[in-house]
């Protein structure tokens, strides 16, 4: 299977893994918008010996094939005031 990365020119380190070739019709309208004009970043080859950073392919394959689509947005900030009172 091979799925297209597109960035949001809208959002900071926000990423849409889309089977290749992308069909955008499938997201629903409000992450459209809010996602702004994808913008491609590549296409990879989703194989089992490929290692993705924040989940496996076997999770990426079953998004994909589920709703069309998966969103990447960033971890929330860490907040160093929480570290700080825990000490």
């Amino acid at each position: 299977m091979l799925c297209a990365v597109y960035r949001s020119p809208k959002r900071v380190d926000t990423y849409l893994y889309m089977v290749h070739p992308a069909d955008f019709s499938v997201l629903p309208e409000s992450l459209a918008k809010s996602f702004g004009q994808p913008q491609h970043v590549m296409t990879l080859a989703l194989t089992e010996e490929r290692k993705l950073a924040r989940l496996s392919v076997a999770e990426l394959k079953e998004h994909l094939q589920d709703a069309g689509y998966y969103l990447q947005i960033p971890p929330p900030p860490q907040s160093l005031l929480k570290k700080e009172l825990a000490k």
